[in-house]
Order: C-alpha cells, then sequence, then structure tokens
C-alpha cells in the first residue's frame, strides 16, 4: 500500500502478472501491518533500525501539533502514519476491499482491529464489535463486484472462550468464503494450541464444515504441525524470512544461528543434508557465515531462499500425511 501502491500494480496488469507467479495470493487489509506499528514485532523491528524515530521526525515538521502515536482508531476507519515519511494515511472497510481488488487478489482479507495479548477484558469487546462491524462493511463492499474472487472473515476475541465464541457465531452467520482465525493467538505455543482445541471444533458445526479455515500469522514449524492435526487448512506469516533476516537457518533437525563462529569452517556442508534449494546446492555454511558476519546483503537474500524452500518441502510432506491417512 505504502510501496509501490495498488495503482502501480493494478497498472502492471495484477499482481500475478507484476511478481510473474501463477499461484494464488491471499491478501490482508494492511490492518495487521498497521497494528504493529504501535506494538509487537513490526514495530520492534522498525525501531531497532530507527526507521520510527526517523518518520516519527517527519511528522513533526509536518505537523507539529501532531501526537507520536502512530495508530489512531475510529468507527471509520484506523488513521497511521508511514514509517517511511511520517505522512498519514487512512484505512477504511471499503478502501482496504478496493486495494486488494485493484491488485487483484484471490483471496482477500477485510480490515480488523487487532489489540494487544494484554488488554483490558472491556477494552476487547469493543475491539471484537468494532472489527464484526468493519467485516460486514467490507463484505457489502465486495459483494458489489464479486470478480472472481473470495474473502474470507477474521475471528477474533483474544483467548476469551465467550468472545471467540460469539465471534464464530457472526461471523460464520455471513456469507463469507472462508473463515480466518486472527487476533491475539496467546502468549505462546501452548496457549495457541489450547485455544485451537477448543474453538477448532466450532467449525465443523453444520455449513461451516464445508468452507476452509486459514490461521492468520503463524508458520513456525511446531505450531504448524499442531494447528493441521486441529483442522486448519493454510496458514500465512513472514516467519521463514524474517528469522533468515536474523541469520536463523532452518533443517530438518535443529535451525542453525550461522552467525556462529561453530560455522566458519564447515567447508563443503550444506545447510540442510537433504535439501535441494538453489542455496543448499551452490554455498556451503562457512561461506553463510562469511556473509553475515561480514552483512552482505546476499546473506539475506540466499537465507531467505532457503528458508521458503524447507517450509515449502515441509508442508509438501504435510499434505502427502493427509493423504496417507496419517494426519
Amino acid at each position: 500500500m505504502l510501496h509501490p501502491g495498488s495503482e502501480i500494480i493494478r497498472e502492471a496488469g495484477g499482481i500475478h502478472k507484476f511478481t510473474n507467479r501463477d499461484r494464488p495470493f491471499i491478501t490482508d487489509s494492511g490492518g495487521f501491518q498497521v497494528f504493529s506499528l504501535a506494538y509487537g514485532s513490526v514495530h520492534e523491528e522498525l525501531s531497532s533500525k530507527g526507521e520510527l524515530k526517523r518518520a516519527s521526525r517527519g511528522s513533526k515538521r509536518a505537523n507539529s501539533n501532531g501526537s507520536g502515536n502512530p495508530v489512531k482508531v475510529s468507527e471509520n476507519g484506523v488513521v497511521f502514519r508511514s514509517y517511511r515519511d511520517g505522512s498519514k494515511f487512512l484505512l477504511t472497510p471499503e478502501s482496504t476491499v478496493q486495494a486488494q481488488k485493484d491488485i487483484g487478489a484471490d483471496i482477500i482479507i477485510p480490515l480488523d482491529e487487532l489489540p494487544p495479548y494484554h488488554i483490558d477484558r472491556n477494552a476487547l469487546v469493543e475491539s471484537v464489535d468494532r472489527s464484526h462491524r468493519w467485516e460486514a462493511r467490507s463484505l457489502k463492499e465486495h459483494l458489489k463486484n464479486i470478480n472472481n474472487q473470495a474473502m474470507y472473515c477474521v475471528v477474533h476475541g483474544g483467548v476469551d472462550r465467550e468472545l471467540r465464541t460469539k465471534s464464530v457465531d457472526y461471523l460464520t452467520s455471513l456469507p463469507f468464503d472462508g473463515y480466518a482465525i486472527g487476533g491475539s493467538l496467546g502468549n505462546g505455543k501452548q496457549e495457541l494450541k489450547e485455544l485451537l482445541d477448543w474453538m477448532m471444533p466450532q467449525f465443523d458445526e453444520g455449513e461451516r464444515r464445508g468452507k476452509p479455515r486459514h490461521l492468520l500469522g503463524i508458520a513456525d514449524e511446531e505450531s504448524i504441525r499442531n494447528a493441521v492435526v486441529r483442522g486448519i487448512d493454510t496458514l500465512d506469516s513472514c516467519y521463514p524470512t524474517r528469522v533468515a533476516r536474523h541469520g536463523t537457518l532452518l533443517t530438518r533437525n535443529v535451525s542453525l544461528k550461522i552467525r556462529s563462529g561453530r560455522y566458519s569452517r564447515d567447508f563443503g556442508v550444506k545447510i540442510d543434508d537433504k535439501c535441494n534449494c538453489s542455496t543448499c546446492q551452490h554455498y556451503d555454511r562457512a561461506y553463510l557465515w562469511h556473509l553475515f558476519k561480514a552483512n552482505e546483503p546476499l546473506a539475506v537474500a540466499l537465507a531467505a531462499q532457503h528458508n521458503i524452500h524447507y517450509m515449502n518441502d515441509l508442508m509438501k510432506d504435510i499434505r502427502q500425511s493427509i493423504i496417507d491417512g496419517e494426519i
């Protein structure tokens, strides 16, 4: 949305042509990214790089009366300041749907509010109700011109059983094409697993059973395996590329912290013996150690390429296990 913008992608012929990828695309409203500017992993990473400070200085120059809060929520939508230059942007349920339609997404995620894990229950109730109203508005906008695109709702409620059940019941009563599970998903992998244990059976009731279920923002291997056996069909996350940027390489045994000096003389040793990605075919651990220690941009590209390939292999194995009746 900030760069390059939905207009340019539309002019390029849509996101499939723009990226030269003929597989399905699921796109977010931008809500997760916006609320992550205020807290969460995005906030932490941008803060560590000084991006938010620079944007804050830019916004103060543009508006001396502006506050330092990067995100403001109202019934209309959410206003946020760009981490690039501090300029203001307004997201509404309608505008985010149009942006995703402009770029030609296959599956659209409506605008929702992402409250933090530690939140007062009254505030959480208000947030869930607001997300429901935003999602209903998004669906109404989508149905004006479906254009062979699908829209999933986003179930909210944090780890509160009553609010999650309320969200499931309300959103499944509307004609969404699938169900995404979002919001705060617990304070760790165990709490996520417990949440899915009692929530996922609700999606097997009546007509809900026939629609796909998507888990938003989760993609570490342990959580994927826990989610699939509990009825999750698809997942999305920046996890493989985010950990790659920090020098973590995924393998079938243990993850490698490639910056460690223990890999400095691993000449001829692949990241993962069973991996056939381009990185593993051409480079060894010692060279990748050198690239990361020297802060070479190539390091991140090679690490990300490997991690994405690894995740694709993982999902292929899981799909085969489902076909074979092992899951």
